[in-house]
């Protein structure tokens, strides 16, 4: 009986860092083998899930998984949509960092010190009551973790004016092969030092190792925002003003778009108000001084109307978080079109936006499928919907053919692939496409670098 307890993995885990941290009931095994992704995948039930407390459970983690040769698949919130905290092999472990969830502000160097479990929101709010800012800002903030934004590199809305997860990360530390701590970066604006190792970690899907702790830089919290929502009778009209907007001189903090499908998803799903008869809409944010963002939504609005395009603006808190209610719930508000889905985030050059809307649309109806686009238009980065019903396996195999399409014209535009979802499961098959056999074997070569036998999430992003 002992020879066989010393040779089982789980036990052996559990006498390491303690019975609490490790559970191997088959309902949590079974739910931590899930994420948010829309569409069937390949999954395994691991061997059980890990909860770290702190860096040196995540370091006798890593070396014994490194010892034994067992998979380690970390996971966030599990608000992904590419697959990518899904265990793919049963003799694995689900890390998840839920229980690692403090963080610290520096005021003076505007600076906050976070563990990977510290959900977006929480820290967001606590840094506004101080008059700071983070910007990144997920449709998933209220619940997802920093651990995972870095993973991701995520986006959101507010990206247009200040820029992804990656931006706002000063230092990194993180446990790699063997259980060897890595820490790059610092607490200061300036570092060229050596290659940029930390902006490789960020967006690294967890595919080099497991992050422990980030420094993230704070900015002064902008003072006042105003929202105006524009309403579009012509796909090729959105794109032309979004190039006018940006070019005139306003930096909106946010610029959404809604197609003719998105809207009527919403307003079937929330019921705010908006124009069911328009093919497309934008939502512009501004944010500032109260002085300025006044005088530039003035901008914006002269610039829609000189061009015959319907806008209102909300001058009150109530009606404007409204509006982005409406935007941020247009995932849930999809599912109630059609049974199935397959949600994809392109991104192509602004320049191009007016000519690729349509085709998108084209490319829908070449297929006999509806398409619900919506996004963050100012940027490029689009969020297209292939709807179809899982009963009818055809329709689905036809919204799989619309989606390497889709693929094949963004990278015509020399867009890319995903702008924040991450390529994880989901999107394997693409990424060749987009970086070619020299860049797949530089991707490899990093991969064995950080992690030679690879257990860190392995089959993501590309196999070895």
């Amino acid at each position: 009986m002992f020879a066989i307890l010393k040779r089982d993995p789980v036990n052996r885990l559990r006498a390491l860092l303690g019975d609490r941290k490790v559970n191997t009931s088959i309902v949590e095994r079974k739910l931590y083998s899930y994420d948010a992704t829309p569409i069937p995948i390949e999954r395994s039930v691991p061997l059980g899930v890990v909860f770290p407390e702190n860096k040196e459970d995540v370091i006798k983690l890593v070396e014994f998984c490194y010892e034994e040769n067992i998979a380690i698949f970390p996971r966030g919130a599990g608000s992904g949509l590419t697959g990518g905290a899904v265990p793919t092999v049963e003799k694995s472990f689900v890390v998840s960092f839920e229980k690692m969830d403090s963080f610290k502000v520096d005021l003076e160097n505007s600076v906050v010190y976070a563990e990977p479990g510290v959900v977006t929101a929480h820290l967001q709010e606590y840094v506004e009551k101080l008059g700071l800012f983070y910007p990144p800002d997920p449709s998933s903030y209220k619940y997802s973790t920093i651990g995972g934004n870095l993973a991701e590199n995520a986006g959101g809305p507010r990206c247009l004016k200040y820029g992804v997860t990656r931006n706002y990360v000063l230092g990194l530390e993180a446990v790699i092969k063997e259980g060897k701590v890595i820490k790059l970066g610092s607490p200061v604006i300036k570092n060229v030092a050596g290659y940029d190792l930390m902006g490789l970690f960020v967006g690294s899907e967890g595919t080099l190792g497991l992050i422990t702790g980030a420094t993230l830089k704070l900015i002064p919290k902008p003072q006042e925002r105003l929202t105006a929502l524009a309403v579009f009778q012509s796909l090729e009209d959105v794109g032309k003003a979004v190039t006018k907007i940006l070019t005139s001189g306003v930096f909106p903090s946010a610029l959404e778009f809604m197609d003719r499908d998105a809207i009527r998803a919403v307003e079937d799903f929330k019921g705010v108000g908006l124009p069911r008869d328009a093919e497309g809409l934008l939502l512009i944010e501004v944010d500032g001084t109260p002085s300025g963002v006044r005088e530039e939504i003035g901008m914006v609005e002269g610039i829609l109307k000189s061009m015959g395009v319907e806008v209102k603006v909300s001058y009150d808190k109530e009606s404007s978080e409204k509006l982005w209610t409406a935007r941020k719930s247009l995932g849930p508000a999809l599912g109630n079109l059609k049974s199935g889905k397959i949600n994809e985030d392109i991104v192509v050059p602004r320049s191009c936006l007016a000519e690729f809307l349509p085709r998108v649309r084209q490319i829908a109806q070449k297929y006999n499928l509806m398409v619900a686009v919506f996004g963050h238009i100012g940027d490029g980065n689009l969020h297209v919907n292939f709807l179809y019903d899982k009963s009818n396996p055809e329709e689905e195999e036809r919204a799989e053919q619309a989606v390497d399409e889709l693929f094949e014209l963004t990278l015509s535009y020399d867009g890319s692939i995903t702008g924040e979802h991450g390529v994880g499961l989901t999107k394997k098959k693409f990424l060749s496409w987009q970086f070619g056999q020299v860049g797949m074997e530089l991707l490899r070569d990093i991969k064995r670098s950080f992690d030679p036998k690879n257990l860190f999430n392995p089959g993501k992003v590309f196999d070895l």
